[in-house]
């Protein structure tokens, strides 16, 4: 079963100047964009996968997403200065512009989340990531 977070902190002021959305919406998808680092950190593919919206949890080829994403855990902590990166990304999402409109939201980071625009959707009562 997935868990959202339900503990929000406002973001400051100058945090949100360039955000778009409520403060609880701005803080939960940054919230979730964090869990996410921490899972690849982990090397948790069940917890990343937590953070996915279903479009992207179905079994593939026999699969699981866990599977799946263990795996690319795996091979992504053991490049050079992998670590080191996820690292700043994490410090990064505090900060990042988050644009939310209806039910999907964008953050804005140097490095995507996945392989594409880090969006979210809200999906399950939760921002999940869409890719």
């Amino acid at each position: 079963m997935l868990a959202c977070a339900a503990a929000l902190l406002a973001p400051s002021a100058a945090l949100a100047a360039h955000s778009v959305g409520t403060a609880g919406q701005i803080a939960w998808v940054r919230s979730a964009a964090t869990r996410f680092v921490t899972a690849e950190q982990a090397g948790s593919g069940a917890s990343a996968c937590g953070i996915l919206d279903v479009s992207l949890r179905a079994t593939e080829h026999g699969r699981t997403c866990g599977q799946r994403w263990d795996t690319r855990l795996a091979t992504l902590l053991h490049q050079p200065g992998a670590r080191a990166r996820l690292r700043a990304q994490k410090r990064a999402i505090a900060t990042a512009v988050v644009q939310v409109h209806g039910n999907l939201a964008t953050i804005e980071l140097a490095t995507p989340l996945m392989d594409g625009p880090n969006r979210f959707r809200w999906s399950e009562n939760c921002w999940m990531l869409d890719g």
